[in-house]
């Protein structure tokens, strides 16, 4: 009950933030993206770091902020009826991370997985046909490691979508090879050793 009171409390100071690194990452929060209201949903305390990518091409020209926004409208409308945007988080190909549904609601997903206790974050992107870049990665390192220090997860639930899902190859091959090999993990865990 403890930990529960102390994740809920400290929720959601999102916008400058100390990650568990040296550097700042910036969370540019809901409005941003003009999120509309979340229905009511399943709440949870996230328990693990499960990694997507978005499985539509996206370039670093285009307009993120209104794909975001393209993404929400689309899940809540008649042919998903989700509650909100699926993910938790989201990042560009800029690197730039973006606040999605409240880290206590239960996210959503169009496979036979149940993504209770999990902390859903997706590259934009398909990676199964484009490559990740620098910046995208290493925000994706500096935001888990953040998640896993603010929340108290541990880096070892690192996984993927595919990791609890035979229905889809998410998060694509050319972000998959990151956690095949283990580069995420050790990146994240020297950056909680650094800053404990």
């Amino acid at each position: 009950m403890n930990r529960i009171k102390l994740l809920l409390c400290s929720a959601l100071s999102l916008v400058l933030i100390n990650c568990a690194s040296t550097k700042e990452i910036r969370i540019n929060p809901r409005s941003t993206w003009n999120a509309t209201d979340p229905k009511p949903f399943k709440q949870h305390i996230p328990e693990r770091i499960t990694i997507h990518h978005e499985g539509t091409r996206f370039e670093q020209s285009d307009n993120a902020l209104k794909h975001i926004k393209n993404v929400q409208t689309w899940g809540m409308g008649k042919d998903r009826n989700w509650n909100d945007i699926p993910y938790h988080f989201l990042i560009d190909p800029k690197g730039n991370i973006y606040e999605g549904r409240n880290i206590f609601t239960v996210g959503e997903t169009a496979t036979e997985y149940d993504p209770t206790d999990h902390l859903l974050i997706t590259c934009m992107g398909n990676f199964e046909e484009q490559e990740v870049s620098e910046e995208q990665l290493e925000s994706l390192i500096h935001l888990i490691a953040y998640c896993c220090h603010k929340f108290q997860i541990p880096p070892e639930t690192i996984a993927s979508h595919k990791d609890y899902s035979n229905q889809t190859v998410c998060p694509g091959k050319n972000l998959y090879k990151y956690l095949e090999n283990n580069y995420i993990k050790e990146e994240v865990i020297k950056l909680l050793d650094e800053n404990p």
